[in-house]
Parts: C-alpha cells; sequence; structure tokens
C-alpha cells in the first residue's frame, strides 16, 4: 500500500500521481480529509503526552519537596483521561484510513509515459520475425490438430474451461518444464506452492480487498484459489526480515491460476486467450532498493529470450499510467504475434511494485542494523496456455498440423 507518512506530508504528489491511474475524485477527497483528521488527532494526542510528561516531572519534584500534590495530581488524571481517549480516535482513525488506503492503487513511476488507457501504450522494441505463410494463417481454435476440446471443458465444469487432449496436453507440460529449466538457469530458484491462498496471503500483494470479486473463493475456508503464482511466491517472506547479504532472492514456479474474469464480460470469448483456469510460469524477485531498476530489465530480458528461444515474433510495450496494473508501479508487456489473428497479444507483464506490496505484506530487509521495506517483482514466464496457442498458430501447416519447435522436442520425449 502507498505510505501514508507520504500521504500526510505531500498529499498534493500523491493526487497527482493517483490521478494519472484514473483514481477518481470522490475517492481523493475522502482520503485526504481523513488523512488530515487523523494527523490532527495524532498531533492533538502527542501535544498532551508532553504535557503529561512535564507534569510528571513537577509531581516528582512536588512529592520530593512535600508540596501539596491535589492540584497537579487532578491536572495529570485529567490529561490521562483526555489521552486515553485521543488514543481511541486515534486508533479508529488509523484503521479506518488503513482500510481505504488497502483499496488505493500503487502510485506510477515519475517515467512512465502517460495514458488513459492501452491505446496510449508505447512499442519499445519488436523482437524477431513474424512467420511467412504460403496460405492464409488460421486462428488456433480453427485448427484440425485436434488438441482443444472447448465443449468437453464446459460440459466438466463451464464456459471458459477448456480440455487440451494428446499432442496438445502433452505440449502443455513440455512447454511447463521447459520455462521452469529456462529460468533456473537465468538464476531464479523453482518453488512448488500451494495452489490455495488465505486473505491475509492475497492481501499482501494486492488481491484483497479491491479484487475479491475476481477470485474464487473455497466455501467455509478462509482460503481462496490463487489468481497467480506471484502471490505465493512473493508471501514466502511475509513479516519476515531478511538479511541483505541474500538479496536478490529470484524465485520461480507453476502453478494453475484461477480467475473469474468478473471486469471481462463479452471479451476474448472463444480460444484460450482468457480461461478461468490456466497454467503459468511466474518469476518474482525480492530486491533491495538499490537492486529492483536492475533486475526489473533482467526479467524482462529473461521472459523476451524465452520468447525468441520459441522462435515467436514478440514486442516490448510500456504500459502507460492509466493502464499500470493495481499494484505496479512500472509495467513493460510482452505481446505475442498471433498470426491467424493477425495481431499481437498479450503473453507476459513484468512489474515492479517497488515497496507498495512490501509494505503490505512486511517484507524488509536488514543493512546496517535498520529495517528497510524489499522492493518486490513479478512477470509472467510465460502463461503457458496463451504460448500453446501461439505456438499453434505461428507453427501451422496448411493441413491444421503443428510443427513443435526444435528446443521442446527433447521434453515432447
Amino acid at each position: 500500500m502507498i505510505d501514508i507518512k507520504l500521504l500526510q506530508k505531500d498529499f498534493d504528489y500523491v493526487v497527482t500521481s493517483l490521478k494519472k491511474k484514473g483514481v477518481d475524485d470522490e475517492l481523493l477527497n475522502s482520503l485526504k480529509a481523513l488523512a488530515q483528521k487523523t494527523k490532527d488527532k495524532r498531533q492533538a494526542m502527542e501535544e498532551v503526552t508532553a504535557e503529561q510528561n512535564i507534569l510528571s516531572k513537577e509531581f516528582g519534584r512536588y512529592k520530593k519537596e512535600n508540596l501539596d500534590i491535589s492540584e497537579l495530581q487532578e491536572k495529570i488524571n485529567g490529561l490521562k483521561t483526555t489521552k486515553q481517549s485521543l488514543e481511541d480516535e486515534v486508533r479508529i482513525l488509523e484503521e479506518e484510513l488503513n482500510s481505504i488506503i488497502l483499496g488505493v492503487p500503487n502510485l506510477p513511476d515519475e517515467n512512465v509515459p502517460f495514458g488513459v488507457d492501452e491505446d496510449e501504450n508505447v512499442i519499445l522494441e519488436v523482437i524477431g520475425n513474424k512467420p511467412n505463410f504460403t496460405f492464409e494463417p488460421k486462428e488456433h481454435w480453427d485448427l484440425s490438430c485436434d488438441w482443444l476440446d472447448f465443449q468437453r471443458g464446459v460440459k466438466l465444469a463451464k464456459s471458459r474451461f477448456t480440455a487440451i487432449k494428446g499432442d496438445g496436453a502433452r505440449l502443455e507440460r513440455a512447454l511447463i518444464n521447459y520455462m521452469l529449466d529456462f529460468n533456473r538457469q537465468r538464476g531464479f530458484n523453482e518453488w512448488y506452492v500451494p495452489f490455495m491462498a488465505n486473505s491475509n496471503t492475497l492481501q499482501g500483494t494486492g488481491q484483497l480487498p479491491k479484487f475479491a470479486d475476481d477470485l474464487f473463493k473455497i466455501e467455509g475456508e478462509d482460503l481462496y484459489l490463487i489468481p497467480t503464482a506471484e502471490v505465493s511466491l512473493t508471501n514466502l517472506y511475509n513479516d519476515e526480515i531478511i538479511d541483505i547479504s541474500e538479496l536478490p532472492l529470484l524465485l520461480t514456479s507453476y502453478t494453475p491460476c484461477f480467475r473469474k474474469e468478473a471486469g471481462s464480460a463479452g471479451r476474448d470469448t472463444r480460444g484460450l486467450i482468457r480461461q478461468h483456469q490456466f497454467d503459468k510460469v511466474e518469476m518474482v524477485a525480492i530486491t533491495s532498493q538499490e537492486q529492483s531498476n536492475e533486475i526489473f530489465e533482467r526479467m524482462v530480458q529473461c521472459a523476451s529470450d524465452l520468447l525468441t528461444s520459441l522462435g515467436l515474433c514478440h514486442q516490448k510495450v510500456q504500459l502507460c499510467s492509466g493502464d499500470l496494473g493495481f499494484s505496479a508501479a512500472v509495467t513493460i508487456d510482452l505481446e505475442v504475434w498471433l498470426p491467424g489473428q493477425n495481431k499481437f497479444r498479450e503473453i507476459s507483464s513484468i512489474s515492479n511494485t517497488r515497496d507498495f506490496q512490501a509494505r503490505r505484506a512486511k517484507i524488509r530487509y536488514k543493512e546496517d542494523k535498520k529495517n528497510i521495506l524489499a522492493h518486490t517483482l513479478n512477470g509472467s514466464s510465460l502463461a503457458v496456455g496463451r504460448t500453446l496457442l501461439a505456438i499453434m498458430e505461428n507453427y501451422q501447416n496448411e493441413d491444421g498440423s503443428v510443427n513443435i519447435p526444435e528446443v521442446l522436442k527433447p521434453y515432447m520425449k
């Protein structure tokens, strides 16, 4: 979450930054009023405390000199009652303020381009060449390789679930193993984590309380199906103090991901682009504040090199302020070329959240005997289902069959 001290010290800067992310005036005005009220009450409490301390010293002197302490005692008791009342008010106000702040997004970095939505994102670079076909390429759901069974996926669950079979299922598994091996070779330590998380864990990375409607809740339990391994990997260090010598921590994991896609009605209703359940290999980094820019570039490059190794043309896209995710201070998306759709589509999103998640999850590191909030970063490497469909479309043959990229053939044996 954002820094309450910064909010109270330089509210205008916070407002200007949050408006770049499209935060509405009503929320900002209520936040400002509550922050000021909390600050005033705390200041009043501190003034009473200071006066109480002065009178307590006087009380000691009066006792020592055998002076009448009755009037002084009455003043001290009155201040004690006032202080207790103010402490209760401050506690209630801070709880209310924290509740609101948990729903306030991260501030964008200064160098993030201003924009309202995805139409104002900035293409930084195109990597690789688009494939040439002697025929009209098809979209992945029209190929005759018979890997995807949408009807049976719906029968087993509901719409936006897919059953994958045969070589398609083998390719899905091959991609997971290849991605994990690729990331390990780049220095990421592999983890296997639970596919469920409690509410404290989800609050730590920003999914709760803001995005509760997008999560699948386990009835009768304080558990949710995870929307991404970012949740589990980042919160491995929830409420911990890490020695700076251990940083950066580079983590990777495969998990299925579960999302209701509550805000995406009518979008990408066909194919594998937007599913309620999908596989993903994730990268997470926990760094010192000085390391995070370098690690951010390293994570972007890792995901890009992975796509290049698969022979997939893609582009790097700098997200504008209005398209940044809730927790992100800066994000670069990788978009893969899909010849069947004749467009680039997102396949990876790499974000630096600075200390936003670390403040929520209390992830700190110790340097020179000081506890400092860490920086946390996350990125897809990659969304497996989208990589599968990208291979299907880019490696398709005229008869509807699909070739396997060379680097994946050993994983298909």
